[in-house]
């Protein structure tokens, strides 16, 4: 699944579709996917933090629809990838790189949650803490 998360990083950079709703209002991008997605994660912006959502798109990985979030970090492209998953089980962040990205996946309240960019590793962690803690908190 590294694979195929850095492959639509990659496409969605390279295409120059990073959107299909470009907003930095979460109340703007959540509704956006109603209908169009079978579930309906938490959305949030960290912009307070430095890291602003920047709107969202329909994604496919592993065969499926996924809500993609999109998030800037200065110059840098975060993607967040989410969807649920089968089981309810949270796990630990697992982190990895690829061709340069970093990549972190973790699953929290039925979801599972993969994020990717080129941000430098340990701004790309605060920024999977701070999903994960948004997650937890919704809850």
């Amino acid at each position: 699944m590294t694979q195929d998360v850095v492959a639509g990083h990659v496409r969605a950079l390279t295409a120059a579709h990073l959107f299909d709703v470009q907003s930095t209002d979460q109340h703007t991008v959540k509704p956006w996917f109603l209908g169009k997605l079978d579930f309906s994660p938490p959305v949030a912006d960290f912009a307070a933090q430095g890291y602003a959502l920047a709107g969202g798109r329909l994604d496919y990985l592993g065969e499926r629809g996924v809500m993609a979030l999109v998030y800037r970090r200065h110059a840098h492209v975060i993607n967040l990838f989410v969807w649920p998953q089968a089981t309810e089980a949270d796990s630990g962040v697992r982190s990895d790189s690829r061709q340069g990205y970093n990549v972190a996946h973790f699953s929290r309240a039925g979801m599972a949650f993969w994020a990717v960019s080129d941000l430098n590793p340990e701004e790309f962690k605060a920024f999977v803490g701070l999903v994960r803690d948004q997650v937890a908190s919704a809850r």
